[in-house]
């Protein structure tokens, strides 16, 4: 799967953040005094790409995606993190409504900043091939199936949906596991992952959950959580150098790839997007 024609350009990579709303941020990452309203101009400026998580805690409305759509400028890309309500209270069973709400909430409004969809899985929910199958299976390839999804909604929706394909551009999808089954069932998992054409998350978590670096779709999706304590510690230069070549290895196989910094507790996260984006080519460069 691809967002767009990817046999029609060269490969990219893309680079950024999990979230733009940190108050410890605030006079260090942005300058004293920035409004909240612009802190995502700001770092959009600066980034090639940002994990959108809002989505993952609750439905966001129609209004939001349209004004983030419209904040960023020409040529950025979102990645939006599916809801907790699938993937972890559901725990990825009887999703067809709880799908239907979340692409009807309007994240098809996107238009061509729509980038890959992350769902990441709990660390309680082990690996089982035959409920991972049905809910790959789920996912809608194309934004016209997402639409036709969404259409389906039900009743919390009516009046704060929004689901109009615009084309029929494929849609991109990457899982994140952290149960350590998925390791020892890594060989089977890839190859199903493959089946749907869906992206491993290849997850830097300082040891703390899997890393399973496969590929198994058409484009490569990482997330540095931080590489000796989760959630905090930064990336060196050598760090940044490993990371840089495994993306120029996709970049040279063909492939797009992602990568977003999560270690956003010391106010890593964004100067080590920034820095890793120094190190590779930026969209519409030749490599």
């Amino acid at each position: 799967m691809g967002a767009d024609d990817a046999a029609a350009r060269h490969p990219e990579v893309r680079i950024g953040i999990s979230g733009w709303v940190y108050p410890r941020w605030r006079g260090e990452f942005y300058p004293a005094g920035l409004r909240q309203a612009d802190e995502l101009a700001y770092a959009s400026e600066r980034l090639t790409a940002i994990e959108l998580n809002g989505s993952f805690y609750a439905l966001q409305r129609p209004p939001s995606w349209a004004r983030w759509r419209d904040t960023a400028p020409d040529g950025f890309v979102f990645a939006v993190k599916g809801p907790r309500f699938i993937t972890h209270i559901k725990r990825l069973r009887e999703t067809a409504a709880p799908l239907a709400n979340f692409f009807a909430s309007g994240v098809l409004d996107l238009g061509p900043k729509l980038g890959p969809i992350l769902w990441q899985l709990p660390p309680t929910l082990a690996y089982d091939h035959g409920l991972l199958d049905r809910f790959l299976a789920a996912l809608p390839a194309t934004r016209l199936q997402a639409s036709r999804l969404a259409a389906r909604h039900d009743g919390r929706m009516t009046g704060r949906s929004s689901f109009r394909a615009g084309d029929d551009a494929p849609l991109r999808h990457a899982v994140e596991v952290r149960h350590p089954s998925f390791e020892t069932a890594a060989d089977e998992w890839a190859a199903l992952l493959a089946q749907h054409g869906v992206a491993s998350v290849t997850a830097d978590t300082a040891g703390r959950y899997p890393r399973i670096d496969r590929v198994t779709a058409g484009f490569a999706y990482a997330r540095l959580h931080g590489e000796e304590e989760l959630y905090a510690s930064g990336y060196d230069d050598p760090s940044l150098d490993r990371w840089a070549e495994w993306a120029r290895g996709h970049l040279a196989a063909g492939r797009d790839a992602y990568l977003f910094f999560d270690n956003d507790v010391k106010v890593r996260a964004p100067f080590d997007a920034m820095a890793l984006i120094e190190r590779l080519p930026r969209p519409g460069e030749a490599g």
